[in-house]
């Protein structure tokens, strides 16, 4: 078995019940098992959770979802007047073309995006911000930083490098 973790876990009442708890009722009625793993993707599971619902919460007060959120920000960061074919777009976002096309309708719908033919190729579509998009990106973006920047504000610079260090070796 490996070593228990060196720290305890409390966690809001919405997200169940303490780890070290669960590590517990585990170790004693599977005493053959380490269950120390549970206790780090449980801890990530809910850092996830935590951090998405409070993402979510900047983004429905614009009256999107996060798909729409992701194409906003997306086409945002590719500068004024650039656009984006479809296809690239969910090249971005790792995403298949087919989830593409009923993000881009309703934002459509909205008059957040236009959907303009390729002079260079009449079959393809270049997908651009509107004004309206374009300012509505940028509000999202300062909500959306502040947001994060609050739910990490318990770390020092340091502890955030090490952290993206970390997740980038279990993501890898």
């Amino acid at each position: 078995m490996s070593q228990e973790p060196g720290w305890k876990s409390r966690a809001p009442l919405d997200q169940g019940a303490p780890l070290d708890s669960i590590l517990e009722q585990w170790k004693r009625e599977r005493p053959d098992l380490d269950p120390a793993p549970m206790a780090v993707c449980g801890a990530l599971r809910r850092a996830n959770d935590r951090v998405r619902t409070a993402i979510e919460g900047n983004v429905t007060s614009a009256g999107l979802d996060g798909a729409g959120f992701d194409v906003l920000l997306t086409l945002r960061r590719q500068g004024r007047g650039e656009t984006l074919t479809p296809s690239d777009l969910a090249g971005e976002m790792m995403l298949s073309t087919s989830a593409m096309t009923n993000r881009l309708d309703r934002l459509e719908k909205r008059g957040l995006i236009a959907r303009r033919a390729d002079p260079k190729d009449r079959r393809s579509l270049k997908v651009a911000l509107t004004e309206e998009g374009f300012a509505l990106a940028d509000d999202l973006v300062v909500g959306h930083l502040a947001v994060e920047e609050e739910l990490l504000a318990p770390l020092s610079l340091t502890e955030r490098e090490e952290l993206m260090r970390l997740l980038a070796k279990v993501g890898a």
